[in-house]
């Protein structure tokens, strides 16, 4: 027997009770105002699918890349003498004959004074030896003088003729040593900075670089290619798994690094016959129109390559294909509306798309949305085809490519074993 006891501190035993009792009942009336949730019958899993076609796909492959001057000139000093002064404007486009530094002249002034003097001399000495000759000849044929005299007199005319060529020559070694004192852009183009200042000593050595000149139309864009890539590529010509555009006439189009694409388009122009030892890579350049110059020499880009197709080619969705504990699956329809699970063999990726190269055959039905939901040999329910962004892509859309390495004669996309 209970001993009720009241009072502060005690609680009434059977209130609490009572309480706790109407507070279960609560709870029961609350949970039975909500229905659960009907799990779906098994066999009414909604997916879309799409049917599978065969058709030439133009690729596109997206290259690491990095511009290059298609003319870079060393501005050097040809003569040793003081820079008097740097008359353009660093950073700035310059011209052809446009002046950019200015030697000291004066002692080159004065050398080619020295040189006028000395031919002066030698075509003075001419004048006299011609003129001896002129006398000597007709005494000898009246055998006044004697043979030995006639051929002194040729002898120095020939000898003061030889004198005055090589005075010539010293005159125009000045003339140009002079002339080298005004140093000019050989080439329209882009300066950079000054490498010696005003009043500095130059010489016609190493110390003798000046600036350089970036000429900026057209731009080179250069890219590699592993050679593990190029042996991929010509497996799959072999396997007429890819096409080449006729002459390897590939089309090279330039993506910058704010994703924009460049106005022009390009050719490649030349192929490195060998390969890098220390990388591994086999060197490819494109060349572009710049004629506004916004390109600019060393800036990192992306080299998109176009004019490959790949012939009868089967895509499907990225989503639509599965990893399954071995390899790639994709969940193909029946007739019956029945998903049977189809093993394939996948190639690169292709936008949001994927080639696949084996397992599949035009006509055949593969689930696109709801994949993940089938269970093989169940009724599914189609509630029609994947919307239009999902549908493979008809126009060329950019495959990746290793990070370092470029194309020639075309390009494929890199491994995708991480990806896959």
């Amino acid at each position: 027997m209970f001993t009720q006891r009241s009072g502060p501190g005690y609680v009434d035993a059977t209130a609490s009770v009572r309480g706790l009792m109407m507070l279960a009942v609560l709870v029961l009336c609350t949970a039975g105002c909500h229905k659960a949730p009907t799990l779906p019958a098994a066999g009414e899993t909604e997916v879309t699918v799409m049917q599978v076609t065969q058709r030439d796909t133009p690729v596109d492959f997206e290259f690491t890349a990095q511009t290059q001057s298609s003319r870079e000139v060393e501005i050097r000093a040809r003569v040793d003498g003081f820079l008097d002064k740097r008359v353009y404007t660093e950073g700035q486009m310059v011209h052809t004959g446009q002046t950019l530094f200015l030697m000291d002249p004066k002692p080159f002034e004065a050398t080619l004074q020295t040189a006028k003097g000395q031919l002066a001399q030698q075509q003075a000495r001419l004048y006299i030896t011609k003129a001896n000759l002129a006398r000597v000849i007709p005494l000898a044929k009246q055998n006044a003088l004697s043979q030995k005299d006639l051929d002194d007199a040729t002898g120095n005319e020939k000898e003061a003729e030889s004198a005055v060529i090589a005075a010539q020559g010293q005159v125009r070694t000045a003339e140009l040593n002079l002339s080298y004192t005004t140093i000019k852009s050989p080439l329209n183009g882009l300066s950079s900075f000054a490498h010696q200042q005003d009043g500095s000593y130059v010489t016609a050595s190493a110390s003798g670089l000046l600036t350089y000149v970036y000429q900026l139309d057209p731009m080179w864009v250069n890219f590699s290619i592993s050679e593990n890539e190029l042996l991929r590529y010509r497996a799959q010509v072999d396997k007429k798994q890819l096409v080449f555009p006729a002459n390897n006439d590939f089309e090279v189009s330039v993506v910058l690094a704010d994703g924009s694409l460049f106005p022009s388009t390009g050719h490649i122009n030349f192929t490195n016959p060998a390969f890098n030892t220390q990388t591994g890579t086999f060197l490819v350049r494109a060349s572009l129109a710049n004629p506004t110059g916004s390109l600019r020499p060393g800036q990192f880009v992306k080299a998109r390559v176009s004019g490959a197709i790949r012939p009868n080619a089967i895509l499907v969705p990225q989503r639509a294909v599965l990893q399954g504990a071995k390899s790639h699956f994709v969940w193909v329809v029946d007739s019956d509306s029945k998903a049977h699970e189809r093993v394939v063999e996948t190639g690169e990726w292709h936008g949001d798309d994927w080639f696949i190269t084996e397992g599949l055959k035009p006509g055949e039905r593969v689930v696109v949305d709801g994949a993940i939901r089938v269970v093989a040999d169940t009724p599914l329910k189609i509630t029609g085809a994947p919307s239009p962004a999902s549908q493979p892509a008809a126009a060329n859309v950019p495959q990746s490519a290793p990070q370092n390495e470029p194309v020639h004669l075309a390009a494929q996309q890199s491994d995708q074993t991480v990806s896959k």
